[in-house]
C-alpha cells in the first residue's frame, strides 16, 4: 500500500552533540593559553618588589644577567644569593666570557633597597666595561595613576 502507515523516524529527532567541533574549539583553547603564557615577560632574578613606572618597555633576556638587590641589601645573581666578593667575581668572569661589549645586565632592585647598595652594583658593573646597564620596574595600572 502506497502512502499509508507510520514510519519510525517520523517522530521527534534526538539532538546530537557533535564532537569534532567541540575539539576544534578545545584545540584552539589550549593553543591560545600556551602562547599568551610563552609571552609573559619573566624575571630571572630574585622576588623583590619593584619600583612602579608609567610607562616602560618591553625586556629581551637573552645573553643578559639579572642582578637582584633585595630590601635587606643582599644581591642576587639570577637566582641565586651571592655575597659581595662572589658578585665582583662574577662580574668580571661574565664580562670575558661575552665581552664587555655584547653583555647585558637586567638591575632586579626592590623599592626599599638602599640606595648605596644599588650605586656599589651599578660600579661594579661599569668597572668591567659592560654599558648595557637596565633596570627593571612594573609598570602601574591605570585605575592607581594619579592624575
Amino acid at each position: 500500500m502506497a502512502g499509508g502507515g507510520s514510519h519510525k523516524g517520523d517522530g521527534p529527532k534526538k539532538a546530537r552533540i557533535e564532537i569534532i567541533p567541540l575539539i576544534d574549539v578545545i584545540f584552539f583553547l589550549l593553543a591560545t593559553f600556551v602562547l599568551f603564557t610563552l609571552s609573559l615577560n619573566k624575571s630571572n632574578g630574585l622576588s623583590v618588589q619593584l619600583p612602579k613606572v608609567e610607562n616602560s618597555g618591553p625586556r629581551d633576556p637573552s645573553n643578559s644577567v639579572t642582578i637582584s638587590i633585595t630590601d635587606n641589601n643582599e644581591i642576587g645573581w639570577d637566582k641565586d644569593t651571592i655575597s659581595l666578593e662572589e658578585f665582583v667575581t662574577r662580574i668580571h668572569n661574565y664580562a670575558i666570557q661575552v665581552g664587555p661589549e655584547n653583555a647585558r645586565i637586567f638591575i632586579n632592585g626592590d623599592e626599599n633597597a638602599n640606595y648605596s647598595s644599588a650605586r656599589y652594583v651599578i660600579d661594579q658593573i661599569k668597572r668591567t666595561q659592560i654599558q648595557k646597564i637596565m633596570i627593571e620596574t612594573r609598570i602601574v595600572p591605570d585605575a592607581e595613576r594619579q592624575n
